[in-house]
């Protein structure tokens, strides 16, 4: 039970601390307050494990579930950091929006199981395909260095070490197995770190200054302040969220023989937000489930809740041992930034592989998917489009998940729900516009040919 527990953290450990290390470093945290931040999001993923796993009264699915920071508040926690003037102030912003939106999903819970058929894959698919796009940007900052003013920002050295990062997590994946393969990415950030020593950007004092035992203060980084702008967004990446997790529910459920039925995704969905609301007291982020460890589950055909709650132990203990959180410190910017384009470009590949499954021969979704895809990519291509607008506003507009997730959703509705229509007509060559009409002719050509 501890190997294959401490094998489902391995597998999901880099997604852990991806999310406060990309929040942190743009708030401008020291070494020793993302440390912090780092241990308490390791923290609050366990208890939010536990209550996924083990559950309580009616809450948690009771199946393996590993729950952990979701990166789909990522992009709209930047937004967030971006529009605040004092940067003490973000967090305590963030975490107000988060406590809000968990709540709020928590009582919506029990309706929102009802609500699936509203997003299928279409839908979930375009979401998650913008969360890996939308979070590159910031794999490609790490590449270039920690500081954009600095003068090796951008040099060859740091894009070196991001290559060889890239390349050594490439090499694992292509020709290791079983548990090696798995903890790839985290290999990978271990060697490229040692790779990065020599070239003297490595700084091993966050380790040197954390205590071995610690406990993640409530609220640390200040009392939560409630911005409407922030919950709104958070709301929406609780709704991208909860439809996330249902289709990890109904996933898990076929691979371990017990297919989740209303009751378990409505527990399901009250274990994720009820984690997220209690998150923040201890300084952490909303709390999805971890698609990766599902492919675990199947891989490993080992489908006890219990191993993975023993995971959950193991992150509680990492959380409450800053010394083990602060080792993440230590790696380089420009090895995130290698290991992050395999993260990121695994989360938009993983959105890719949902929209084969979304039926893109009909002309309907292939417009969804398209116009989604175009709203949200907007503050990535154009970053400066909504400078108009209102700052409030500018907080959920500049995130391209928010908007793509609401674009998707009422196009959605329009194309296959509202009034009772949905065009089933297949695409016709879409990538040759003359298509038809060339078929056309060599009908009548041939039609010709034999009447002659």
């Amino acid at each position: 039970m501890a190997t294959t527990g401490l094998q489902h953290v391995a597998a999901m450990y880099a997604g852990v601390v991806a999310p406060p290390l990309i929040v942190g470093a743009a708030i401008g945290l020291s070494a020793k307050e993302l440390t912090f931040l780092t241990g308490a999001c390791l923290f609050t993923a366990g208890l939010a494990t536990f209550l996924q796993t083990l559950g309580i009264w009616k809450i948690g699915a009771r199946l393996p579930f590993v729950n952990g920071v979701t990166f789909a508040g990522v992009a709209p926690m930047l937004a967030v950091v971006d529009s605040t003037k004092d940067k003490d102030d973000a967090l305590p912003i963030i975490f107000g929006a988060v406590i809000v939106a968990g709540l709020l999903g928590f009582i919506a819970a029990p309706f929102f199981s009802k609500m699936v058929r509203f997003f299928p894959p279409v839908v979930t698919g375009t979401v998650i395909t913008l969360i890996g796009i939308s979070l590159m940007p910031v794999a490609f900052g790490w590449a270039q260095g920690p500081v954009p003013d600095a003068p090796d920002y951008g040099s060859m050295k740091n894009l070196g070490l991001a290559g060889i990062t890239l390349v050594i997590v490439l090499l694992l994946r292509r020709f290791t197995t079983g548990f090696v393969k798995q903890i790839a990415v985290l290999l990978g950030l271990v060697i490229g770190t040692l790779v990065a020593i020599p070239f003297g950007v490595t700084d091993f004092s966050p380790v040197g200054d954390a205590d071995i035992v610690g406990f993640p203060t409530p609220f640390h980084f200040g009392a939560p302040q409630f911005a409407a702008a922030a919950i709104v967004s958070l709301c929406v990446v609780m709704v991208v969220s909860m439809t996330e997790s249902t289709a990890d529910m109904l996933a898990l459920g076929e691979i371990v023989d017990r297919p989740a039925d209303e009751k378990t995704i409505a527990a399901g969905l009250r274990a994720d937000t009820l984690g997220s609301a209690i998150s923040p007291l201890f300084n952490g982020f909303m709390c999805s489930a971890f698609a990766q460890n599902i492919g675990l589950v199947a891989m490993t055909k080992i489908r006890s809740r219990y191993v993975v709650a023993a995971g959950g132990g193991f992150l509680v203990l990492m959380g409450l041992c800053p010394m083990a959180a602060s080792l993440i410190a230590v790696v380089p910017r420009p090895v995130l930034g290698g290991a992050g384009i395999v993260l990121f470009g695994s989360v938009a590949a993983s959105g890719i592989q949902t929209l084969v499954k979304a039926n893109l021969e009909k002309d309907n979704n292939v417009l969804i998917v398209a116009v989604s895809l175009a709203v949200g990519l907007i503050p990535i291509a154009a970053p400066e489009f909504y400078h108009a607008f209102p700052e409030t506003a500018k907080i959920i507009l500049d995130s391209g998940i928010s908007t793509g997730c609401v674009a998707a959703v009422l196009l959605n509705l329009v194309f296959n729900h509202i009034g009772g229509r949905k065009d089933d007509d297949d695409v016709t060559a879409p990538m040759e516009a003359g298509g038809e009409i060339a078929e056309q002719r060599v009908r009548e050509g041939s039609s010709a040919a034999g009447a002659h």
